[in-house]
């Protein structure tokens, strides 16, 4: 399982998951990022900040 939490590259920002991968996690986190914050194309520096704070849970 993986976990990840938008407040972690996002400040202010309480969403979080718990997933089976991190294809998962990235997906969902794409879904929240358009529907929350506006993003629709999200930047490779934004993916990879998330990457990056992607943890085992």
């Amino acid at each position: 399982m993986k976990a990840f939490a938008c407040g972690d590259v996002v400040p202010g920002c309480e969403a979080r998951w718990v997933c089976s991968s991190e294809d998962e996690i990235l997906a969902r986190v794409g879904e929240h990022a358009a529907a929350v914050h506006g993003l629709t194309d999200l930047a490779p520096e934004l993916v990879g900040a998330v990457r990056t704070r992607i943890v085992a849970a």
